[in-house]
C-alpha cells in the first residue's frame, strides 16, 4: 500500500545567512490526483528560475526555496497546491522569522502563489503565465507588489485571463504586466528574458523590505 504524498522543499542558500526568500513554485494540471515529481516538465522548467534567483541573489543573501507538491493537480475546491503552499510558507517563517518573501509561480503555480499572498512575510508575487479563473480572489493581494509575464501566445492560459485578472488586482495591490510577443505557455522562445525579470522583480521586492 502506498503512503500518503507529501510536499517537499529543496533550499539553496549560501552560508553565512539569510535575509530574504524566494519560494518557486511549479505548475500543473487542473485535476490529477497523481503524485507530484520533481522530474515532470512542470517541475524541471523552474528549474532554471531557481538558479538563476540563486546566482543573482547570493551576494542579496537571498535563499531560494523549490516548492515540490503532493499532487499534480489544482482539484476543484481541494486547491491541493494551496495547502502545500501554506505548509511551506510555514516553514519558511519558521526558520526565518520577519524576512522578506517573495512567490514566484508558473501556470497553476502562479495561482497557487497568488492565492497565498496574503501571508505575512510575503512581498510581492511573480505570476508567470499565471492560470486564473474569472472567480479567482484578489483582496489577499492588499499591499504586495505583483508582476505578470505573459506570452501573447499563449494557447494554454490564454492571456486575456491573465489581463482581467491583473486589472482587478490593481484596485489593491502595486501590478505590473509584461507581455512577451509570440511566446508560448512553455516560456521556451526567450528564456532569458523570463528568467531576468523575475529575478530583477525579486531583489526590487526584497530590497524594498
Amino acid at each position: 500500500m502506498l503512503s500518503e504524498p507529501v510536499p517537499r522543499l529543496s533550499v539553496r542558500a549560501r552560508p553565512g545567512g539569510v535575509s530574504a526568500v524566494a519560494l518557486v513554485l511549479h505548475g500543473g494540471r487542473e485535476h490529477s490526483r497523481a503524485r507530484a515529481s520533481s522530474r515532470q516538465p512542470a517541475a524541471l522548467r523552474m528549474a532554471p528560475f531557481a538558479w538563476t534567483l540563486a546566482a543573482d541573489g547570493r551576494r542579496h543573501g537571498l535563499a531560494v526555496w523549490t516548492l515540490g507538491y503532493r499532487f499534480r493537480g489544482w482539484n476543484g475546491a481541494d486547491a491541493s497546491p494551496v495547502a502545500d503552499a501554506c505548509w511551506a510558507l510555514e516553514r519558511v517563517a519558521a526558520a526565518h522569522p520577519g524576512v522578506p518573501v517573495v512567490l514566484v509561480g508558473h501556470s497553476m503555480g502562479a495561482r497557487t502563489a497568488l492565492r497565498v499572498a496574503g501571508a505575512e512575510q510575503v512581498r510581492g508575487v511573480a505570476a508567470l503565465g499565471a492560470w486564473v479563473p474569472r472567480d479567482e480572489p484578489v483582496g489577499q493581494l492588499a499591499g504586495r507588489r505583483v508582476l505578470f509575464v505573459h506570452g501573447t501566445g499563449d494557447r494554454t492560459t490564454p492571456i486575456s485571463g491573465a489581463r482581467r485578472y491583473a486589472a482587478r488586482a490593481r484596485e489593491v495591490a502595486d501590478v505590473r504586466f509584461v507581455e512577451v510577443p509570440g511566446e508560448g505557455h512553455a516560456m521556451l522562445r526567450r528564456p532569458g528574458l523570463w528568467h531576468r525579470a523575475v529575478s530583477a522583480f525579486a531583489l526590487s521586492c526584497v530590497a524594498a523590505g
